[in-house]
């Protein structure tokens, strides 16, 4: 076999052998990439909750998705219901929930979004809150902002027609809310802003009695 034909035949494969070896090697070093992605801080990620899918919200009052007692409306005594949750975010330093309906005032047309609680600043240690939190006293350090009755305590539902949804929604926050005073939704939404690292949430639903 004539020299050059020897050493062409060899340089080819030498150069089917590289690509090969660099062929293989591609899916480890996107492991890699992708261990290096997943190992970033929870805490480092703006108004994210999704990490954390163990983070859940419930009551002992009502179903997911469930008809809310009378007890908790306008309807009747109008007091908080009991919430519950687990499984906070690595890092949190604070609490805070809001209460509002998306259904306002007709579910077939709503208009506006109309808030039912806000409570600031509920202790990273806090578990509960119990039945009548707003009105027999919050946890140590807790506060409640402004709904849009203007007034710093929990409004039941009362819907003027239909059945209206009602999300009770925490957000687990690295850090306490300051330099706040009685705040209304938006102007907590926006201090919460970069801080939010986890988010859990539970839906009641209330129609009035038909009389």
């Amino acid at each position: 076999m004539p020299r050059g034909r020897f050493l062409g035949i060899g340089f080819l494969s030498l150069a089917l052998a590289a690509c090969g070896k660099f062929e293989r090697a591609q899916p480890a070093d996107t492991d890699t990439l992708a261990i290096k992605t997943d190992s970033v801080s929870p805490a480092h990620q703006t108004n994210s909750g999704s990490r954390n899918m163990s983070f859940k919200l419930s009551s002992p009052a009502f179903a997911p998705n469930g008809s809310i007692p009378s007890k908790y409306t306008c309807e009747g005594a109008d007091i908080s219901p009991p919430l519950e949750w687990s499984g906070a975010t690595e890092g949190t330093r604070s609490f805070a929930l809001i209460v509002d309906d998306p259904d306002a005032p007709d579910p077939a047309k709503p208009q506006r979004v109309y808030v039912h609680w806000v409570v600031l600043n509920i202790s990273a240690k806090t578990t509960k809150l119990p039945e009548n939190a707003a009105k027999s006293g919050l946890p140590s350090g807790a506060v409640q902002g402004s709904n849009d009755w203007g007034k710093q305590t929990y409004g039941g539902p009362c819907p003027p027609i239909g059945r209206h949804r009602y999300f009770f929604k925490l957000y687990a926050l690295d850090t306490e809310v300051k330099g706040l005073s009685n705040p209304n939704k938006a102007q907590l939404e926006k201090a919460m802003q970069g801080h939010i690292i986890g988010n859990a949430q539970v839906i009641g639903t209330y129609q009035k009695e038909k009389k």
